[in-house]
């Protein structure tokens, strides 16, 4: 039996470093406060740095939690040619088993990552086979205490609402990490999921979008009403904020110097799970989640620094305790 299978995007991460570009501050998206990052028109710009990783949520949970010590399978469609086989030949040496589709027909997912002067980046996502995962493909589903669901569309969010009723006759349990593809089309929408849902967690932005509350435990009230026993939200700089219905709790960032942010919220969300299955702690999970995530931004790549459990251990005794209110 698997501790965990994720079910998510599995992507070639091309890493981008040009110093060409300008933010522009106190700019909107939908309502909420934003920065713009400027890069010139009609000019050929000259790259500084630029390489190669896998990436997408699916992967960077799988890679993580099997780092933490769980046996771990990916489920996901990898799509075709090169592509395709350096994301599993990645998987494969981090001893993580394979479920994955490798669909012939469709392009793998690719991401072109732009990191900017303050080292927060833009993402251009091309989601190709990642949004082509079809129920009546998965040959056979093996025996798992959790399912890790990270944000998928297309045909492949209709997969997870029906792998979301496959864990409740089942018996597994749901965590459901959320980006803003989904936050955006509201919590009806993601209901079939969420109704089925352990632990969910998402950032500041997306919680808003989900459910039109402006104050965060308005906010993780109202998640869990909807079905998840434990909802987390995670501020940037600010922090984490869990609620378990009856207490909520707040952990703090540290002041670590940030190299880069892609793969943070994944590094966040599994490190959580992972000592939730070890320890059932909510404190010691978001410590471990918060160690696990900072490892990460202080370097470039997704899974580049994910770290042991061990060494996650050791990370976690200079951490600052978690506040309960």
């Amino acid at each position: 039996m698997y501790d965990v299978i994720t079910v998510g995007s599995a992507t070639v991460d091309i890493f981008v470093k040009t110093h060409y570009s300008e933010t522009i501050k106190k700019c909107k998206k939908k309502g909420i406060p934003c920065d713009l990052q400027a890069y010139p028109i009609g000019s050929k710009i000259l790259v500084d740095k630029m390489h190669e990783t896998v990436g997408g949520c699916g992967v960077n949970t799988a890679i993580a939690l099997k780092r933490l010590g769980h046996k771990v399978a990916f489920l996901g469609n990898v799509g075709k040619g090169n592509n395709a086989n350096f994301i599993l030949d990645q998987l494969k040496a981090d001893n993580v088993e394979v479920l994955a589709i490798k669909d012939k027909k469709i392009e793998s997912g690719t991401s072109i990552i732009l990191d900017s002067i303050e080292h927060d980046r833009t993402i251009l996502a091309f989601k190709g086979a990642n949004n082509h995962l079809r129920y009546k493909d998965i040959k056979k589903i093996p025996k798992t205490k959790w399912f890790y669901f990270s944000t998928m569309i297309g045909e492949s969010f209709n997969t997870q609402t029906k792998l979301a009723k496959y864990a409740k006759n089942n018996n597994i349990h749901i965590i459901f990490n959320m980006s803003e593809y989904l936050a955006e089309k509201g919590l009806n929408y993601c209901k079939p999921i969420l109704q089925h849902t352990t632990i969910f967690i998402c950032n500041k932005e997306e919680a808003i979008l989900l459910t039109k509350k402006s104050q965060t435990k308005d906010q993780l009230k109202k998640l869990t009403r909807v079905g998840p026993k434990i909802a987390i939200i995670t501020d940037g700089e600010q922090g984490a904020i869990a609620y378990d219905q009856t207490n909520t709790y707040h952990i703090k960032t540290k002041n670590v110097k940030v190299v880069e942010t892609t793969g943070a919220g994944d590094a966040f969300a599994s490190s959580f799970l992972s000592g939730m299955i070890k320890k059932n702690d909510i404190k010691f999970a978001l410590q471990l989640a918060r160690t696990n995530a900072e490892s990460v931004i202080q370097h470039h790549g997704a899974t580049n620094k994910l770290l042991k459990w061990r060494e996650a251990c050791k990370e976690m005794k200079k951490s600052t305790k978690v506040t309960i209110t």
